[in-house]
This record gives structure tokens, sequence and C-alpha cells, in this order.
């Protein structure tokens, strides 16, 4: 399937280009960037204008074959020289990352960047910074550069993801880790769940670690002694890996993943795809009402655009009270509804147990018997390698 470049990548190499224009005064058509993978990004320049004073252009946001709402957007880059309050050129060598509009503000705490500043990434500022100065390294150039993203289809965009629950107001995220978008085709990564635990069962094993990702790998080597590369990825799809191991005959089966994908699953969500469903907070809310915490800290959690955010505020309520008794019984409860949807979705066909983790705030829990289990599967894996 085709990659594409991510809103970050077009950022960078739209600021690059603007940063250029602007320093030797004169208009080009394309402009390329290395992103972080490594990757050489080349980008044709849309709506370019050019003065004295500023230079602007666009580059269209390509996302390959991955299904992306921003795909199709243009996201600007308008360079200037920097000015100070008394309208002086600044000579520092210094590039400022502004946000325009179809940008979202930070309005959440728990984000990449902190409340009020624009939602522009870590990496993709650190990408816009690294491709200015290079073009002000070709110019010959010493001094500051400002620099304003923008997409005009952003605030309309931005109406169709997560962006206003998460806290983020008035347009789009500029994103992007790898600056690379890799396509994630459903049936492909069915697919090779299917292949690779079809593989284990044929090597001989009797269970098998599935986990939606490599997340975590430190906190469970450290707690578990468990490598998570010997698990299965099974991505977003916890429900239908389960059904794979049912049908290929695995008698023991253990779920380990980041809360953030479990408390999902705690409300018997199995595709934990944030385009599917999400109810991570009302998930602990519920859990937090059992334990008997006030509205006060329902209400903040509630509010909370992340789980490790809500579980911060539980961990919080309890060093005020002077113990740990409500993250405690949270925890419990959650990994208790775990456990519940993931038998009612074997039909009590296999044996399955689970743990969930939170390494930002040194957390685990986990079902009875999930250690005897991992015991079991990784003996046996050490026989069948």
């Amino acid at each position: 399937m085709r990659e594409g470049f991510t809103t970050g990548s077009c950022a960078a190499a739209a600021a690059k280009a603007a940063a250029y224009m602007l320093l030797v005064g004169e208009q080009i058509n394309s402009v390329d960037i290395t992103v972080p993978r490594g990757d050489r990004f080349e980008a044709a320049l849309l709506d370019v204008t050019l003065n004295k004073d500023e230079a602007r252009c666009a580059v269209r946001k390509d996302g390959g074959d991955d299904p992306d709402v921003t795909t199709g957007i243009l996201i600007y880059a308008a360079a200037r020289y920097p000015k100070t309050a008394g309208n002086s050129n600044r000579h520092d060598e210094e590039v400022f990352i502004h946000g325009g509009v179809g940008i979202g503000k930070v309005t959440k705490p728990g984000l990449d960047q902190p409340v009020g500043e624009w939602a522009i990434n870590s990496v993709p500022q650190k990408m816009i910074s690294e491709a200015v100065r290079e073009a002000c390294e070709i110019a010959g150039y010493e001094g500051g550069v400002d620099i304003t993203i923008s997409a005009p289809e952003g605030e309309e965009i931005a109406k169709r993801t997560f962006n206003p629950r998460l806290g983020i107001e008035g347009g789009i995220s500029i994103i992007g880790t790898s600056g690379v978008v890799e396509p994630m085709s459903d049936k492909a990564l069915k697919d090779t769940i299917y292949v690779e635990l079809n593989q284990r069962k044929a090597l001989g094993d009797r269970g098998v670690v599935i986990s939606p990702g490599n997340y975590g790998r430190q906190f469970l080597l450290e707690h578990y002694g468990y490598d998570i590369d010997r698990a299965v990825k099974c991505s977003n799809f916890i429900g239908e890996t389960i059904d794979m191991c049912v049908s290929l005959g695995f008698e023991d089966v253990i779920l380990a993943g980041h809360i953030g994908k479990l408390a999902k699953v705690a409300s018997g969500i199995m595709n934990t795809h944030s385009h599917e469903a999400d109810g991570r907070m009302e998930t602990i809310a519920a859990a937090a009402i059992r334990a008997g915490l006030p509205n006060e800290v329902l209400n903040q959690i509630l509010d909370s655009v992340s789980t490790v955010e809500a579980l911060k505020i539980v961990k919080k309520y309890d060093e005020k009270e002077g113990g740990n008794n409500s993250l405690n019984s949270v925890m419990s409860t959650i990994i208790s509804r775990i456990k519940y949807y993931l038998d009612f979705r074997a039909e009590g066909k296999i044996n399955i147990e689970a743990t969930t983790y939170c390494g930002e705030i040194a957390l685990v829990s986990e079902t009875e018997h999930m250690r005897e289990m991992l015991e079991r599967i990784t003996e046996n894996q050490g026989k069948s390698a």
C-alpha cells in the first residue's frame, strides 16, 4: 500500500520553501526535506505569493492509502522577518513558530503541547525549525525567521476528528512522529495477525500473549520480565484476535495493554480504534463512583483528555487522603470488567487473563491467574522456539 506524509511533514516543507523564497527573493515550484524516519519528501508548492515582507506557499497533504480526513487539504506556511514590539528587525537565529487560521489551540491539559499553545506537536516543531534553518544556511542568512502555519479548511475538518473532545479548539493538529503516514488496511492487518497466530500454533504453542502494540515495553520488562516483542500484535482488533485464538484452538490467552486502550475493553468495546468508539473517561468515572469518589473528582475525570490524566486525578485524591485505596479500587473494577468482556467474547472456550498498566504513574493491574498463565505460556514458548 502507498505511504503518505504527515501534516507535520507538509508544514515543514512549506516552511522551508517560504523561508527560502523570503531570503533569496525568488519564487520556487517545489521543495524537499528529510523526515525523521529518513525518507526524502519532495513536495510541489501551491498558491505561492512573495513580496519583500513575506513569502507564503502551501503543500497539499497526501496520506497515501491511509483513510484520513486531512488528506487533500492545503497546509500553508508564511515566512517573515521577526519584529520586536518596537517594529525593528530582530537578528537572533531562532525560528519562531506560530499557528494561524485552521490550526487548533490547546485548551485542556494532558496533550503534547501545554494549554494555550497552538496544536503543533513537538516533533513537527523540530522538523519545521530544522527545515527553516536549512533554508537559512542555503541562503547564507544568520538571522531569525517567523513562521506561521495555517490550514484554511482546518476548522471545518477538525469537527470530524476527536480534537473537540480532546480540548483542541479552532482547527486541526499538526502531528506526526516519523513524518510518514503508514497506511493500515484492516484486512491486511487481520490477515497478518491470523498468519502469526497460526504459525505459533503450528510450532506447538498452547498459549499466546496478545497486545495492541509495543507501548510499555520497558514497563512490562521491569514488572514481569516479559518482552512485548514475543507477543502477537493485535492492533485495535482485540475482539477479532480472540475469535482467531478460539478458532485455532489455543488454550490460554493473555491480553496485555496500556490502560489507554484497555479502558475501552472494560466497556465492551472490542475494536479500540478511535474512529470506532470511545468510553474511556466514562468507564473510569463509573469505576470511581463505585470507589466512592466525590462528585468534584468525578467531573474532573470526565473532563480529562487522556486516561493517564484521569488516573493521575484519582492518585492525587488518594494522596490528599493519605492512602491509595481509591486508585486500587478503580483499577480493580476496570480489570474485572476487562476480564468479563474478554470471557464473554470467547464464550468460555479458552482461558483468558489480562494485565493493564500505566507506566506514567507506575501502575499495573492484573487478573487473578494472570501470572501463573504467563509462566505457562513463556515456558511453552521456550520449548517450541
